[in-house]
């Protein structure tokens, strides 16, 4: 009878210890984040825009460039006015129109637009403020990682173009 009345009290205690208390709204079951990346959605204004995955990669340049995609699943079209990080502002390339459901990839095979902070010797594992602003949704600020560039990230350029030690302006 001892015996069990033992089993049966470790295997109460055991089901107990394993279970989740605080059932369907757990803190670790809500976790929705699976990137680096920051996940942002405005609705100001009308707007209803999806940042996505977003981050910064730092070059072996100095540089800093922005990863990430920006989606407009508004009826109306709104736009990519500027980036910038402090008093930092990214110089823009590319698609800046966010027409609907047509995103704005930053880096990666798909990539149609860039952002690229010139010589700012951004420091990898650090958290910045990244400000960006568009035309009807209005500014949004959103804190980021800065990534050093490796493994996903390790094919990410400034665009810039080194000289090579050998080479010489013309005279």
């Amino acid at each position: 009878m001892r015996r069990a009345i033992t089993i049966t009290s470790a295997l109460v205690l055991a089901t107990s210890l394993t279970a989740c208390g605080a059932g369907q709204n757990a803190a670790s079951r809500n976790i929705t984040q699976v990137t680096d990346g920051v996940e942002v959605t405005i609705t100001e204004n009308g707007s209803k825009i999806k940042i996505l995955n977003m981050l910064i990669v730092a070059t072996e340049t100095g540089d800093a460039v922005l990863v990430g995609t920006i989606i407009n699943q508004g009826a109306e079209t709104d736009q990519l006015l500027g980036v910038a990080v402090g008093g930092n502002q990214a110089t823009l390339t590319g698609e800046n129109l966010l027409k609907q459901n047509a995103p704005i990839r930053f880096e990666g095979d798909s990539a149609n637009a860039k952002a690229v902070f010139f010589g700012v010797a951004p420091v990898a594992g650090r958290h910045v403020k990244l400000s960006l602003g568009f035309a009807r949704a209005g500014l949004v600020t959103a804190e980021v990682i800065i990534r050093d560039k490796r493994d996903d990230y390790k094919n990410i350029t400034s665009g810039t173009v080194n000289a090579s030690p050998d080479s010489q302006l013309p005279e």
